[in-house]
This record gives C-alpha cells, structure tokens and sequence, in this order.
C-alpha cells in the first residue's frame, strides 16, 4: 500500500482541500456502529472532516439502514446515496468479477498481500475499470484477514471436510467446499447460531476467530481452523463517477489516504483480537485445527480449479483472475 500519510503531504492535501467547496457525502456501509470494522469507520469519517478542514463532510448510514447491502452499489450510482462502503462480493450477481475484487477464496495467505495486489500488482487499475464501467469509482479496501472456519466437529484437514455440513455464503466459497466433500448450506449470517444449536449444521463459515467468539459461535462449536486459509473478505469504499468528480485533487487524495490509514489501523486491530481469542478459546474447550501444508494446497488447487472456471463467464472475471495469478506468480504463491 501507498501509506502516504507523511507530514508534509498531509499539510499539502489539507490545504488544497480547505481552499475547496464543501463536499457533502452520503456514504452506506453494512457495518454496525459496535462492530470493530463499524467503529473503524467512525474513525475514518473524523479523520476525513479534520484533515479536510470541514470540506468534505460524511454522513455514515450503518447496518445498511437506507437500502439493503447489496442495493448499495447501484444506490450510489444512482445518486440515492454518493459512496458504497460495503463489498464488492454483493454485485457478483451484476458481474462476476465483482467476486475477485472481495474475497480471493483460498488464494492470499495475508490481507497484505492482497492489498499489495490492489496497489503493486495492477490490481487497482483491473478495479477501476471494472468499477467505471458501473458508473462508479474504486476508492480503497480494507480487511482484517483470514478468517476461522467453525465446528462441532474436529476439523483437522481435507479429510473432515467429507459430509461436513456447514453454513456458507452463495457463490464461490459454496463450490469450492462441495468439490472437497463437504455439504455447504447458504444461509444468513444472523441464523448461524440458532442453526449450530437445533444442530441443523455441524459449522459454520462465519468471520474471525475474535468475531466468532464474540458473538458466541464458540459456546457451541468447540472447534475450529486456525490460522484461516480459506476466506478472507475484503470491504471496499467506491463513490459514484459524479460524486468523485465534484471533489477537488485534494479532498480525492484525503479520502484515499483516509482509506489508507482504515486498513492499517483493522489490520492491527484484528491482530490484537484475534491473538486475545486464541489465548482466551482453549480455557473455553476449544481446539484449534492448523492445517497442514499439503491440505491447504489440495484446498488451494480446487479453489484456483473454480477460478478458471468463473474465469469463463465473462471477460472481465478472466481479466481479474489473470491479474491476481501472475501477481501471486511474481509473489512466488503461483503454481509454475
């Protein structure tokens, strides 16, 4: 990532933008107020007014209170709002490719190296071009990292996988688990718990070890992978073409390094939480499953195996998993 948030480019921004007209932004995120990625955001939309002097003013609508998560994006085209800060994943049934921009399943071992993607790989520019398209532009993303697959039962590799029933978002994450064995269900996220308890699941692809055990997932699953490899979701801030156009250099460059600064600090915050959970889980019952070199391959290969075939079903998906195999090629993760 670019992290230009040194002093002097700071001043320059700062006063470019407080020379600005007043920018008034409507911004959407599906994130609760309470929420680490909620509270994270708040921070932004502070950060954003003091370094723009008051010239770019935010009004943050959480828990997608205006139109539904994945009304978002054409909301914000649309000007009923100005910005989307949910994901990407939502307009996967628009187009695909949105699903490379959000969640790499299996592919990334750190949310760094999927940033660097975004910023040294090409990343951004498959984005963008992906974005404006949709009358819409990619400012930024930010994730905490991989996250934990829970369970009732052990889950110690490819092999537990078999018959496994377990809660999974639509799409791609449901694919790649079925070829390995298991018996994805797709599901609301708020039904997960409900679910594990009447035993309607055996697990649950939910969040981070730290989400998971706040909101008591773990009280039942006494299971669970660690560290995560399998999904590791990535939230995006995009405003629309008219909106980014009536911002002046300077208040683009704040909300750029704003959005800089939101995935550093969730980045850090994620590590400190999930490193408290995994001291906390084991006095609770739970038993951490790391797998092993050999099965985070085999879970590797089938999902790059449904990325060629997504790749197929329009050419700017086959543009975007081209782009992240020769940036994990050059990153030394590709399979030549």
């Amino acid at each position: 990532m670019k992290y230009t948030l040194a002093v002097a480019a700071l001043l320059s921004t700062t006063a470019a933008a407080w020379a600005a007209d007043t920018v008034h932004l409507r911004i959407q995120t599906h994130q609760a107020p309470e929420a680490v990625s909620g509270k994270l955001v708040a921070d932004f939309v502070d950060q954003v007014r003091a370094m723009s002097e008051g010239s770019i003013e935010i009004e943050m609508f959480y828990s997608s209170s205006v139109v539904a998560s994945a009304e978002t994006f054409d909301a914000a085209a649309n000007g009923i709002l100005d910005c989307d800060m949910t994901n990407g994943s939502y307009q996967a049934g628009k187009n695909p490719a949105f699903q490379f921009v959000a969640d790499v399943m299996g592919g990334y071992d750190t949310p760094i190296q999927f940033l660097a993607w975004i910023e040294e790989g090409g990343g951004r520019d498959a984005i963008q071009k992906l974005y404006e398209a949709n009358g819409m532009h990619f400012i930024g993303a930010y994730l905490g990292g991989q996250e934990s697959l829970a369970s009732s039962t052990p889950l110690a590799g490819i092999a537990d996988l078999e018959g496994w029933k377990f809660r999974s978002p639509p799409g791609m994450e449901s694919e790649i688990f079925a070829s390995l064995g298991a018996s994805p269900v797709v599901m609301d996220y708020t039904e997960i718990f409900t679910s594990l308890e009447t035993g309607i699941i055996d697990g649950a692809d939910a969040s981070t070890l730290a989400a998971n055990l706040s909101n008591g997932i773990y009280d039942i699953a006494k299971h669970a992978t660690y560290p995560g490899f399998h999904s590791m979701s990535s939230d995006h801030l995009a405003c629309s073409a008219a909106a980014w156009e009536k911002m002046s250099p300077g208040q683009q460059a704040i909300l750029e390094n704003a959005m800089d600064a939101l995935a550093l600090k969730l980045l850090m915050r994620t590590e400190v939480l999930n490193s408290e959970a995994l001291a906390q889980l084991p006095d609770n019952g739970v038993t951490f499953h790391d797998w092993s070199a050999e099965d985070r391959a085999k879970f590797r290969a089938a999902a790059i195996a449904r990325w060629d075939e997504w790749a197929e079903k329009t050419p700017e998906t086959a543009e975007m998993v081209a782009s992240h195999k020769a940036f994990l090629s050059r990153i030394g993760m590709g399979d030549d």
